[in-house]
């Protein structure tokens, strides 16, 4: 029989740190479509989908939106959208 026969047992698992929570939900019109983004307390985005999907009427159910990303904090993370686009849009603060 040879040495190699059977599955290896799996390596030890490393202990890395996970990725930083998402912190805020963004829903902001981007050319006649709603999008939503998803930005660290930092608010570095880290993802960005359609906001006509379940899963953001699940996040946000109960929470009330801020109206509008127009502070200098939000440049970076919105910065193709126009000032209108920004005014309008609804920041919503999920638990962490």
């Amino acid at each position: 029989m040879s040495q190699t026969f059977g599955m290896e047992s799996p390596r030890a698992h490393p202990q890395a740190l996970h990725r930083k929570p998402v912190r805020y939900l963004v829903v902001i019109d981007s050319g006649g479509s709603m999008i939503a983004r998803l930005c660290l307390e930092s608010r570095k985005m880290v993802g960005e989908f359609d906001a006509a999907v379940e899963e953001v009427g699940s996040m946000t159910a109960g929470l009330i939106p801020v109206e509008g990303a127009t502070g200098s904090e939000w440049d970076d993370a919105l910065a193709g959208h126009s000032v209108t686009e920004r005014a309008a849009a609804k920041v919503y603060t999920l638990a962490v």
